[in-house]
């Protein structure tokens, strides 16, 4: 799964390397969790006009009648969400991208009572990184409107292996026009994308448990261990 991430980067760093004209002020954040609003990058015309917009994480489904708790949803299993109620009209009309500056997993401890280990997976070049997001747009009995995201998992690649059974799908630059492109809902043709990414430019640092706790949020939680 991938249920926390960092978003580092300057907002103009995030504009210029996701095509986005208009950027949005961006605090550097180190441990985005569950139902908090996260930057995602969506088409608005054509598959190259993307703009950058705020969407909490965690998706309510457009059918739903009470929103889900917080950090519900926030991850979507790749090789079902074609056939999912929950993911597959979003699959087909309404993906997006979450940038992120890299993600966390934990790997389990010996035996039940050791800690697990959080390890911080990111690129060697520290640039950032697309998340394959779904969003939806969610509207309440008196009108109120909601938009809400979520991260595509995948198998992982034979580098996360040792620490999760699941990472996040990410994209690489030539495949965000096609996963961008509303015109596009033959999910067939998407297929290919949803898969591990190559390890080769990726870096798996083992930090301290400072990230476990949610109200933490600072350099701290990407420190190596």
């Amino acid at each position: 799964m991938c249920g926390r991430y960092t978003i580092t980067s300057p907002a103009q760093v995030i504009a210029d390397v996701f095509g986005v004209a208009e950027p949005i002020e961006l605090a550097p954040r180190y441990n985005v969790c569950p139902g908090q609003d996260v930057p995602v990058v969506r088409s608005r015309h054509g598959a190259d006009e993307r703009v950058l917009g705020m969407l909490r994480w965690g998706l309510v489904p457009w059918f739903m009648k009470t929103p889900p708790p917080a950090g519900r949803m926030i991850n979507a299993r790749a090789e079902t969400a074609a056939t999912s109620p929950s993911f597959r009209e979003a699959l087909q009309r309404r993906r997006c991208l979450l940038p992120a500056d890299g993600f966390f997993e934990w790997r389990p401890g010996a035996t039940r009572r050791d800690p697990k280990q959080p390890f911080y997976v990111h690129r060697d070049d520290a640039r950032p990184i697309a998340l394959a997001g779904l969003w939806e747009r969610w509207k309440a009995p008196d009108g109120t409107r909601l938009e809400s995201c979520t991260v595509l998992t995948t198998t992982p690649n034979e580098l996360l292996a040792p620490v999760h059974d699941r990472m996040p799908v990410l994209l690489a630059p030539d495949a965000w026009s096609l996963w961008l492109d509303r015109e596009m809902q033959d999910v067939a043709h998407l297929a290919p994308l949803l898969v591990p990414a190559p390890p080769d430019d990726l870096v798996v640092t083992p930090v301290g448990t400072w990230v476990n706790d949610a109200k933490h949020d600072d350099p701290r939680c990407i420190a190596p261990a």
